[in-house]
């Protein structure tokens, strides 16, 4: 089987499974957190993994890419997996945007401007270029962004793969156990991160 086979038999896999928990998972994940769970300050801590990474990813390549041209210098290999890890963070995360408008999801709980959700309205599902803040729940952009630093820490860096397991997981468990996502939102948030830190590595990185 070649890679790209393998890649297909994956993404078919994958939204399957994320088709299959929006219909059978979602709403009862979603209830369960938000009346067992009550949002508890360790698990929504979990969810903040990600607040700088988007950051952080434009101040690397920046400083990478000034002293590179200033000195001629060529980034090592552990270098150029950051620096891979940065792009795809940043173009999954665009990437992400553009999805959430198209989709228009309504979110597990009302956050702004009494947004309608599934806990206080039982609005469920998605309205296609709905767009608005209130719309914005598939797919999770803080899966997205973890799960593009993941891959590329998977990809490059084999001896850490724990690494980019325990990461993915960790902020996962967190946005499920706060209600701030369905479950099949970080199931699409990890697919875009994947997908966006697959091309990426495969598009600019040589044999090094």
């Amino acid at each position: 089987m070649s890679i790209n086979s393998k890649y297909r038999s994956f993404l078919l896999f994958y939204v399957a499974v994320i088709i299959a928990v929006y219909f059978i998972l979602d709403k009862t994940a979603s209830t369960w957190s938000f009346e067992h769970l009550h949002r508890p300050v360790f698990l929504e801590s979990l969810t903040h993994i990600v607040d700088r990474l988007r950051s952080g990813s434009v101040f690397f390549l920046v400083g990478v890419a000034f002293i590179a041209v200033l000195a001629k210098w060529t980034p090592g290999y552990y270098l150029k997996t950051a620096s891979l890890a940065s792009i795809a963070i940043l173009v999954s995360y665009e990437i992400k945007d553009e999805l959430k408008y198209f989709f228009g999801r309504t979110w597990p709980e009302t956050w702004t401007n009494a947004n309608p959700s599934w806990i206080k309205d039982k609005v469920f599902g998605f309205n296609i270029l709905h767009g608005g803040q209130g719309w914005g729940s598939f797919p999770s952009g803080h899966t997205t962004q973890i799960a593009a630093l993941a891959t590329v820490i998977w990809l490059r860096l084999p001896n850490f793969r724990w690494l980019s397991l325990l990461l993915t997981l960790a902020v996962a468990v967190g946005l499920w156990g706060s209600d701030y996502h369905f479950v099949s939102d970080i199931l699409a948030g990890g697919l875009v991160g994947i997908g966006s830190a697959v091309g990426i590595v495969n598009l600019l990185s040589k044999s090094d």
